[in-house]
Formats: C-alpha cells, structure tokens, sequence
C-alpha cells in the first residue's frame, strides 16, 4: 500500500488536527500495517544484558514496558541466527528459548498499549571468534578485517579477521532472515525492522569499501544492492510488506564503514526498497550514528524521494526538529534513542517540555536494573 505523498499527508493531518491541536508529533499515525498513538519512536539500542542462551532478560520485560508510551518501539539489535552475533549478551531470535522471552516482553508493552517490533542482525565481520560457535570466524562480503572493536568478556577488542561468505551459503542466509522474522511475530512482535545500516552484513555488502566481491553481489550499485532487496523481499514474502521496515545509515562512519559514493548508492537501495512496494517504513539514520550530523554532505530530501511509503528520520532530533520535520512532510515520525535509555516517559516530557533524565554512561553496556530499568519517571522523581 503506498502512501500518498509527504504534501498531501500534510494536508490530511492538517485538515483532521485542526488548528488548536497539539502538535502533530503526537498525533496518530500509520506504518504500513502498525499503527503508532503518536509519532515518537523509540530506536533500537543495544543495552548487553541478554542472559545465557543470548535469551532476553527478565528485566527487558519491564525496561519495554516502561517505555510503552512511545507510538513505536523499535527493540534492540537481536541476532537472526548464531553466526550473526558480534557483541556479548546480545539477544537472538532463533531459538524457542528466545521466542518464548521475547514473548514475554511483547505482551507486557501490548498490555500498557504499546507497539513494538524487533530490529532483525546479522553483525558480518563486526564481531569476534569468542562469541561465536566453536571454529567459526566472522563472515563478511570480503575477507576484509574491518578496522573497529566489539564488546567481549574481555572488554573491548579489535574484531576478527572475516572469511568472504560463500555464494551458496545466501540462500541459507535468506531463509535465516525469514525465520527469524516468522519467530519475531510469534513472539507477538508488531513487526521487524532489517538492521542494514551502523556497518553490519547487509550494510557491507552495499559499500565498495568493505564490498570487493566479483560475482552477483559486488562491483556495481545493482550488485551491492541486491542482498538488502532479496533479504527484505524474503521477509516480506513471509511476514507482509505491511510489517517489515528498514534502517539504513548512508554517511555514518561507525565499524569502518565506507563508501565512495554514497548518493547514488542508497538512492539505488531505496528505489529497491520502494519497488518491493508497501513497506512500514524506512528508518534513517542522518549523519554519523549517535554523532554529528554533517559528518559529510547527502542530500536526505532527495533520498526521502524516491520511496513512496513512511520515513522515520533519527539522530540528533530534539522536539522543534522533530515537528518540523513532521510539519514539513519530509517524515512520518521520529526516532530518539539515548534519551530513551534514561527518560521512559520520554513522550510526556517532549509534550510538556520537561526537563529529562541524564543518561549514566557507565551502565550502557552489561549489568543489571542499575542503569536499565530505574531511570525515574516524572511522577516519580516528584513523589
């Protein structure tokens, strides 16, 4: 189903909002098949507290839960099978044990009238023997050892040296993005979101500077693009169109990923997307992740136009760029990501204008509720 274009959107919203209303960062709206209460979006953040069995924890029952307030939830990174892992005490979605936790977490934020959806990983050649199965190596595009760390029981390492995945391991690995998207809704999941931005597999494949393959998925832009589109289109085929989102990350800079040229390239990966044809949405990351802005020049505007379906627009937004951006049509929503580690009440905040929480670095990574699930509420903090 394609949306109408970013003006006429603006219209509709304008006609039904009327000119006394709240701004129409929170006011309803649609994601393909997923339907948002406001335009807040909380990004998927990677907290390393998955206990063994990379299972969820417990306490991410009440972390989403605190949280359920945002139009959308777009859960952690979580890997699609074992090799996809790159961090320690990452969650996957591959087994049962996984399924039936997450299931945990998604009839908690469903019960306090959230929405969520899970964003589906594979880490490539970001990752590190020791968190692997015993005598695999992280694969990647090319044997190309990027040069980046990963979180360890070691602390933080320099990431392993990466064996090119095989031509005939991709069907493998298309039927793993499926699976794990059919697990994502039978753990009651709204939907997936692809992970193919931050430099991980699918982000590899599409840059020349970690891409160096000469077969059907390298050298050229239609080549570099071709496993996002069939993995998406995979997902698609076994969950609808409707529930399944992408992100993406043109100029960011993280785990050494790199490309000549940039513009034409994701311009390419979204005509692919579009074509696909009734997506939720496009999550795209402006600037450097969790960095600055204008790391280097893209014209987003001219990205945002070739896909038909909602965009959701993150890094770096604070309210007014949120509503302008909503104001102007330019995206469907907003996603916040730090200030949801500290502040689950992030959306009352904005709404008020009220001052939020500081987030505690030293908790970001591992550990338990310190840090995860005690971050105070307004109501809270003034009780």
């Amino acid at each position: 189903m394609a949306l109408p274009p970013p003006s006429e959107r603006l219209t509709m919203a304008d006609s039904t909002a009327g000119a006394s209303s709240p701004s129409l960062l929170f006011t309803p709206t649609t994601l393909g098949d997923i339907a948002l209460s406001n335009r807040v979006v909380m990004a998927p953040l990677t907290r390393d507290r998955a206990i063994a069995g990379q299972v969820p924890n417990p306490l991410a029952i009440e972390y989403y839960a605190q949280r359920a307030s945002a139009g959308l939830i777009v859960a952690e990174g979580t890997q699609i099978n074992a090799l996809g892992q790159g961090y320690l005490d990452t969650p996957g979605i591959h087994t049962a044990a996984q399924v039936a936790a997450w299931k945990q977490v998604t009839d908690a934020v469903h019960a306090r009238g959230g929405r969520i959806v899970v964003q589906l990983w594979h880490v490539g050649r970001i990752s590190h023997t020791s968190l692997l199965p015993p005598g695999e190596v992280p694969v990647a595009p090319s044997a190309l050892r990027a040069k980046a760390k990963t979180f360890t029981a070691q602390g933080f390492e320099e990431v392993s040296e990466p064996r090119a995945l095989g031509l005939d391991e991709i069907p493998a690995l298309l039927a793993d993005y499926a699976r794990a998207a059919r697990n994502a809704i039978d753990a009651g999941f709204d939907g997936v979101e692809v992970h193919a931005a931050n430099g991980y597999l699918i982000d590899q494949f599409l840059r020349d500077g970690s891409n160096h393959r000469d077969d059907a998925y390298g050298g050229s832009i239609e080549n570099r693009t071709r496993l996002l589109a069939e993995v998406v289109q995979a997902i698609a085929d076994e969950i609808g169109a409707g529930r399944t989102g992408v992100r993406l990350s043109p100029v960011t800079p993280v785990n050494d990923a790199h490309d000549s040229n940039p513009q034409p390239l994701f311009e390419r990966a979204v005509e692919r997307l579009d074509a696909i044809g009734g997506l939720a949405f496009i999550h795209i990351i402006e600037g450097a992740t969790g960095g600055a802005r204008d790391v280097a020049p893209f014209d987003y505007a001219a990205l945002r136009a070739k896909f038909r379906g909602p965009w959701i627009a993150n890094n770096g937004y604070d309210k007014a760029m949120a509503e302008q951006a909503i104001a102007s049509g330019y995206a469907d929503a907003v996603a916040f990501g730090r200030a949801y580690i500290a502040n689950p009440d992030l959306v009352e905040r904005l709404r008020i204008d009220a001052p939020l929480n500081e987030v505690d670095a030293s908790t970001l990574y591992g550990g338990g509720a310190k840090g995860y699930t005690d971050y105070p509420t307004l109501a809270q903090a003034e009780a």
